[in-house]
């Protein structure tokens, strides 16, 4: 017999506490983290480097991603009603982040991370920091997957999914005693974000690749945003400014980062650490 769809009836809430409410996004966000501080904290012990390295990046990671993920929505995505209503800009437990605001400016901040604690190339920085970012990434797609949101166009795939807690989903896709169900991008990214952890896990383990400063962190950005790029094809628009676009957004801020990881690539070999 042929699965026909997957109904996902799944309760973005894990834990109902009175009026206080553990939810699964809130929670894969903190595991994330979690996980990627274990994952540098190893890495620079094994290399020899003092522990408050990764206490301090630790803190600066945290407060840049969520603060330029939220920064990101509001300013790339909808910005006529954050612009118009600034105070909700602060509502973050309303939802509202951007992977790209959040990639942005962790550059930023762990360039000056880099200035003040390892006095190291940033690249040298996100070369060890690739593995842990996948691993953020994966679980916050696996918080999207359970707040039944971002997911893709319909299709007649075994693995499509009828999103039914979904409002989004029911007006769209749910109609007239007919479900389509849609693609599981945020399932299909996942998939992307493990790629790259394995790919730069075993550049750095077995390869020793990042002895040419950049490398791993351009062959990972050419993963994360060549794969996001060609993943904007299946989605549903996330505003309505994206509908008539011939590259939604998403693409657009994926461009710059597709770039960079090209021009980190070609310009590795010049930047090759001494060991």
């Amino acid at each position: 017999m042929t699965l026909a769809s997957i109904v996902w009836d799944v309760d973005p809430v894990l834990v109902h506490l009175g009026s206080l409410e553990i939810r699964w996004y809130g929670l894969m966000w903190g595991l994330g983290f979690i996980l990627a501080y274990e994952i540098v904290s190893r890495l620079f012990k094994k290399e020899g480097y003092p522990d408050y390295w990764a206490d301090k990046l630790f803190v600066y990671c945290i407060i840049s991603s969520v603060i330029g993920a939220r920064l990101g929505h509001c300013l790339f995505y909808e910005w006529d009603f954050y612009g118009a209503h600034p105070i909700e800009i602060l509502k973050i437990w309303k939802g509202g982040l951007a992977s790209h605001g959040g990639v942005f400016a962790l550059i930023l901040a762990l360039i000056w991370y880099s200035k003040k604690v390892t006095k190291k190339s940033v690249w040298w920085l996100f070369d060890r920091m690739i593995p842990a970012v996948a691993v953020v990434c994966i679980c916050i797609r696996f918080g999207n997957l359970m707040n039944s949101e971002i997911f893709g166009f319909p299709t007649s795939l075994p693995w499509g999914f009828e999103f039914i807690r979904s409002r989004e989903w029911q007006e769209l896709y749910n109609q007239n005693g007919v479900a389509q169900p849609c693609h599981p991008t945020q399932i299909y990214e996942m998939l992307y974000c493990l790629v790259a952890l394995i790919t730069s896990w075993l550049m750095y383990y077995k390869f020793h690749l990042q002895r040419q400063i950049g490398l791993i962190t351009g062959v990972s950005l050419l993963i994360f945003f060549g794969a996001r790029f060609g993943l904007e094809f299946m989605k549903n628009p996330q505003v309505a400014e994206e509908v008539n676009m011939t590259l939604n957004i998403g693409q657009l801020l994926s461009l710059p980062l597709i770039l960079l990881g090209i021009y980190l690539i070609a310009t590795s070999k010049k930047r090759k650490e001494a060991f």
